[in-house]
């Protein structure tokens, strides 16, 4: 029987910093202004649905970070069409304070995306800078 390696070979925090290191980031101000002037052709939002139902960028897709390798990938049945007709489009990933995200871009680059930014600061960061917000809204509430 084996015993378990309890030697943690690398915290989550390394694997963000390698990424930023790889991965271009934008300021939310940045990414409204790209957002703005119509030069984002994904706005792409990798936090969980129960996080996205609080409120989003609007204009964003929804792809959780779980999922993304299925939703970027064209030959699977989870591909989303919004995601794989845009691999040279600027893919611009937001999730909740940047972490997810340059984990996702880095991702998303290792499959062929060309053109991916991630969001620094994230989307608490752009609601924090009182940036336009879409919730979702139940019907007789």
């Amino acid at each position: 029987m084996s015993t378990p390696n309890t030697e943690q070979k690398k915290s989550a925090s390394q694997f963000v910093t390698e990424a930023r290191k790889a991965i271009p980031e934008f300021t939310a101000a940045q990414a409204k202004e790209k957002l703005d002037q119509g030069q984002v052709g994904l706005l792409l939002d990798v936090r969980e649905p129960a996080e996205w139902e609080k409120g989003h960028i609007p204009g964003a897709v929804l792809a959780p970070r779980g999922m993304l390798e299925w939703y970027a990938d064209p030959t699977t049945p989870y591909a989303k069409p919004e995601l794989t007709t845009k691999r040279d489009a600027l893919i611009l990933v937001a999730c909740a304070s940047g972490g997810r995200s340059i984990l996702a871009a880095q991702t998303l680059q290792s499959m062929g995306y060309s053109n991916v930014v991630s969001m620094a600061g994230g989307f608490n960061e752009w609601k924090k800078r009182e940036y336009p917000v879409e919730e979702k809204t139940t019907e007789g509430k």
